[in-house]
């Protein structure tokens, strides 16, 4: 019994991770108990160097070992151009895309507020002080087509558009569809998006 509730309570606690099922997260758990004490010892030593070394990017919020992220630290990448981003998944997926070439800024969630999630809450005010000091071109919106992002999308697109209406705004949307997460896209989809983006309409502009 005793070997039998530590199972549970490890796959308990696997199946607490994102996009972790119940029958996932018994396997994972069966796998971990099945392999040798070195490969255990180097998975936790992984874990725990990423936690004492990975840390926020203090320009776009993407997460880096460095004092500046490699995105934001390329010369040779795109840095009048910027898309805003829902989590770090989502930047991660149009990195696989080579698509594009600008840089990021993660907001780190969404506006939400039925469950209270508010501007103050994700790093959008660091997005606006980021627009206001740097000459950039276009800012691409790249926030999940669900009620959240497009509550999000709308909201950053009006506020920008207060202080800097000579910016161009551009929604990314096509080939995604409704409710589909950025995230969990795939390649030519998410691909087609970013290249046919659009630039971004709302009621009064």
């Amino acid at each position: 019994m005793e070997l039998t509730e530590k199972l549970k309570n490890l796959i308990e606690e696997i199946g607490k991770l994102p996009s972790i099922g119940p029958k996932t997260a018994e396997r994972i758990a069966l796998y971990i108990i099945s392999i040798d004490e070195k490969q255990i010892k180097q998975l936790i030593d992984t874990i725990e160097i990423s936690r004492s070394n990975l840390h926020l990017c203090p320009v776009c919020f993407n997460l880096t070992d460095k004092d500046i992220c490699e995105i934001c630290s390329n010369p040779s990448r795109d840095h009048s151009t910027v898309c805003v981003v829902e989590e770090i998944t989502d930047l991660l997926a149009i990195e696989k895309t080579n698509a594009f070439k600008g840089v990021y800024h993660v907001l780190h969630g969404s506006l939400d507020p039925v469950n209270h999630k508010n501007p103050e809450d994700l790093y959008i005010k660091e997005l606006f002080e980021r627009i206001r000091s740097s000459d950039l071109k276009e800012v691409i919106l790249a926030t999940n087509p669900d009620f959240a992002g497009e509550i999000t999308a709308t909201f950053l697109a009006k506020s920008i558009r207060n202080f800097n209406p000579k910016l161009k705004i551009s929604r990314i949307a096509v080939g995604l569809p409704k409710e589909a997460e950025i995230g969990l896209a795939d390649s030519i989809t998410l691909s087609t998006a970013i290249k046919e983006r659009k630039e971004y309409k709302h009621e009064g502009g």
